[in-house]
């Protein structure tokens, strides 16, 4: 059965003090477990956020992105071994919290373009970068979960195509494919053609709503994407990865101005929403 869980950025790109009631009440709510953005990298904290999470029963998921500074697919020797060392750092901070997935745009930098297509050179680096993070990650029992981004976030990973063209090059049973419904709105000529693309890799799934709101409250293809789901036997998490305004650091960085649903209803009718459409595709 599929775990379906929740991402902490409604509230917070952190996991501090603050985050402590918000997980207990996800748990009461009835989610598996919760993902955290790792922009933290103290260990420390890691290993009392899932001490706190491991008493509650729930599980973790790690996201990660990279700067410009870590950049897998940079041509430039010393920033490929930078985002290898983020990389391993972050896997012992996903180990200190339990986490068996890092998933996010870790392939490249975030937000970061060259004012051209994707070179094969940038393919090979990153490829490079990957498969060495997964021999670290595999000694953690950790899958690393990169993910295609719109190519107004990203410009080496836009589509399920480009992203199994990658990890074929990568070729590591530790790195596979996430999955965000949000982005593959934006970019996939068909939700379903997509997945079917991806399902050799596919290890972490997304519910992300068009507008990043409350799933089920916009226009992505729900009953294609989960009959799919349930075609390919999907066994993996069923994350919902939703924003807001509540942290303003981060919601400027990914260019939220506006809000979108209220966070306890996205969590709420969210989690409802997935169980419905597991029951109705026998996923």
């Amino acid at each position: 059965m599929n775990k379906i869980g929740f991402n902490l950025l409604a509230w917070s790109g952190g996991i501090g003090e603050d985050m402590l009631p918000v997980s207990e009440r996800l748990k009461k709510i009835g989610f598996d477990g919760i993902e955290c953005f790792m922009a933290e990298q103290n260990k420390d904290v890691y290993k009392k956020f899932g001490t706190h999470l491991k008493n509650l029963g729930l599980e973790a998921t790690c996201v990660l992105g990279l700067s410009p500074e870590e950049n897998p697919a940079s041509d430039s020797a010393a920033i490929r071994e930078k985002a290898l060392v983020r990389l391993k750092h972050a896997i012992d901070c996903a180990h200190a919290i339990n986490s068996k997935i890092i998933c996010g745009p870790f392939h490249s930098a975030f937000a970061y373009f060259a004012g051209r297509p994707p070179e094969a050179s940038e393919y090979e680096w990153s490829a490079d970068v990957l498969r060495a993070a997964g021999d670290y990650a595999a000694q953690a029992g950790i899958t690393l979960t990169p993910e295609a981004l719109n190519r107004f976030e990203c410009y080496l990973c836009n589509t399920m195509d480009q992203l199994f063209f990658l990890l074929n090059k990568v070729s590591h049973p530790n790195v596979k494919a996430m999955f965000d419904t949000h982005h593959a709105n934006i970019e996939e000529k068909k939700l379903s053609d997509s997945l079917k693309t991806i399902a050799p890799f596919l290890a972490h799934v997304h519910i992300s709503e068009n507008d990043r709101g409350t799933p089920g409250d916009g226009h992505v293809s729900w009953d294609e994407t989960f009959s799919t789901l349930a075609s390919i036997k999907y066994q993996g998490w069923l994350t919902i990865e939703a924003f807001t305004r509540n942290d303003p650091g981060f919601a400027n960085a990914i260019n939220v101005w506006r809000e979108y649903s209220n966070p306890w209803d996205m969590a709420e009718k969210g989690l409802e929403f997935i169980k419905n459409n597991c029951q109705k595709h026998g996923l």
